[in-house]
Parts: C-alpha cells; sequence; structure tokens
C-alpha cells in the first residue's frame, strides 16, 4: 500500500506499508458517534508507542456531519477530545469523488452494505505489512477492538 495523503494542515504525506498497524476512521463532528474520539485517542495513546497510528479522515457525505473547515475539525477534535492523533483533509469515501485510499481499504474488506461505507465512523485495521485485516461498524466502540489491535502489535 502506497498513497499520497493530505492532512489537515495541509502538509503531505505519503503513506506506505511501514511496519505500522494503522486504524484507520472516517469521522465527523456532529455525529451521534463524535464522542467515539475519546475512546480513539485513549487507544492511541495506550498503543502508539508499540508501532499504532489512528489516521482520521473527516467526512461531510452523511447527513453533513462534518461541517466547517478542516481547521476548524482539527481545532474541534484538539479542544474537545484532546485529539493527538494524525487528522487529515476532509475526504469522500464513497461516490464518484472517493478518495484512493477508501476503494483500497474498501476493496479488501467489505461491510453490511457491501463495500460502501454505512456511516460515519467506520473503522479498518491494517497489519504492519499493509494488509486490511477487519473492517468495523461505527456501532463498535473502539475499546472494543483493542484486542485485534494487541494481536497486531
Amino acid at each position: 500500500m502506497s498513497l499520497e495523503l493530505t492532512r489537515a494542515n495541509s502538509k503531505s504525506s505519503s503513506l506506505v506499508s511501514t511496519e505500522i498497524v494503522l486504524l484507520i476512521v472516517n469521522t465527523a463532528t456532529a455525529c451521534g458517534f463524535t464522542p467515539q474520539y475519546d475512546e480513539l485517542q485513549e487507544i492511541y495513546d495506550k498503543y502508539k508507542d508499540k508501532g499504532f497510528k489512528i489516521l482520521d479522515f473527516p467526512c461531510n457525505q452523511f447527513g453533513n456531519q462534518a461541517p466547517g473547515s478542516d481547521e476548524e475539525i482539527s481545532e474541534f477534535c484538539s479542544l474537545k477530545f484532546n485529539v493527538t492523533f494524525d487528522q487529515f483533509k476532509k475526504i469522500d469515501v464513497n461516490g464518484e469523488n472517493e478518495a484512493e485510499l477508501y476503494k483500497f481499504l474498501k476493496s479488501h474488506k467489505k461491510g453490511f452494505m457491501g463495500s460502501n461505507i454505512k456511516w460515519n465512523f467506520t473503522k479498518f485495521l491494517v497489519d504492519r505489512n499493509g494488509n486490511v485485516v477487519k473492517r468495523f461498524a461505527s456501532t463498535v466502540k473502539p475499546r472494543k477492538i483493542t484486542s485485534d489491535i494487541e494481536k497486531l502489535l
């Protein structure tokens, strides 16, 4: 897996299979699942020194629940949830303008609606070799997947 990504601060970043376990999440700041940011930060803090990262991709495709600019979203997450994991520019996860990353993820793990993302806070777990290992629905809270993360660390 090798993809170019743009962080919320507009800096480019390259995603390459780099011996790191990844949890990739499409998020929103005005969603019923937004409080999951607390648990995401908790598991990031617990595993970040063991080769684990969370990649946060805001998405406004579901009920316009990620309003605001990338900077406003980043500031909201920092102030309300003390988020310190990597945040990226807002993207589309389905449809004509779908991000390449999500095309890759969905081609490897389908969900309840086939390959399409159903809602915000869908999570993909990627191993150290870039293999998409699991896909978790929005309703699965981050703490519930820690055992899956631990198996890959």
